[in-house]
């Protein structure tokens, strides 16, 4: 079995480390992008990240116009979601940021942040959670199960992080996967069991999640090419795990302090999901999958 292992907030605990991503990321844009006084950014930053936070079913990661992921899943997902609401609802803000990303891929506020959270990211030493170490290497030692780990960063800078555990091999990782490349011109349709082909899954409580991520259903496809016996494991769920989920895929979603109780239950209902409340469940916990 290959079992794909998300890297920020699955096997490290972002949530220790987002508040010195924050301050990374604000320092930059008061020197280098916006040049905007530090002190103003802090404040509409908080600002902004409170509102957000009052009504998380109405905002978060938006990229070419739909929503990657609610800006309450992850740490790491509120901060990019509060930079880009800060970024582009203030006029000042968004002409600079449009001026340096001119040829932006995505749009110019969508590429500030990607460019802000790569960056830094790479630049904070990993906080690890403490079942981490043993639960990778009890997977490399498991002839029946091969971990790869999952991030949409570039791959050297999680192998980079993960040699700081030293293990004697190195463990395989998937990069640059882009689970928030989001195509509204995508064509591909999921199987849901009582609404037939969907691209957009509903969830209870009013909320949805869009499965228009054509460059991780290639990752995704790719992999279980390799090896059809394939798992998802994540703390997030729109990003990593409902596709995977509608593609037949298991995937074992790491309850975390941040994560919505909609996402968990959503998990919990699908036949492929499993909910873990620690990381150290998971090998206990693979061998309970339908695969």
């Amino acid at each position: 079995m290959k079992v794909i292992i998300d890297f920020d907030g699955t096997l490290t605990a972002e949530e220790t480390q987002v508040q010195a991503l924050s301050e990374k990321a604000l320092n930059t844009l008061a020197n280098e992008i916006i040049s905007a006084p530090l002190e103003q950014l802090r404040a509409d930053y908080a600002a902004t990240r409170a509102r957000l936070l009052q009504a998380p079913h109405l905002h978060g990661w938006k990229v070419n116009g739909l929503l990657a992921s609610y800006c309450d899943e992850g740490a790491f997902i509120l901060n990019t979601s509060t930079l880009q609401a800060m970024l582009g609802e203030n006029d000042s803000y968004r002409a600079a940021v449009n001026l340096r990303f001119a040829d932006a891929e995505y749009d110019p506020v969508a590429d500030c942040t990607n460019y802000l959270f790569h960056r830094h990211t790479a630049e904070i030493p990993p906080a690890f959670r403490p079942a981490a170490p043993g639960v990778l290497s009890q997977l490399l030692d498991d002839p029946e199960r091969t971990p790869v780990i999952l991030t949409n960063s570039r791959g050297d800078k999680v192998l980079g992080q993960l040699a700081v555990l030293g293990f004697e091999r190195a463990v395989p990782v998937l990069g640059d996967t882009r689970q928030y490349d989001m195509d509204p011109a995508w064509g591909q349709t999921f199987a849901h069991p009582h609404l037939g082909g969907i691209q957009v899954w509903p969830i209870a409580g009013n909320y949805a999640v869009d499965l228009r991520r054509p460059a991780y259903h290639r990752a995704l496809v790719a992999a279980r090419a390799e090896d059809p016996r394939v798992a998802v494991v994540a703390d997030t769920f729109s990003l990593p795990g409902a596709l995977p989920l509608m593609m037949g895929i298991p995937f074992l979603l790491l309850r975390t302090v941040y994560t919505p109780q909609w996402c968990a239950e959503a998990v919990a209902a699908h036949p492929l999901g499993r909910v873990l409340d620690d990381l150290a469940e998971l090998p206990a916990t693979l061998d309970s999958l339908p695969i």
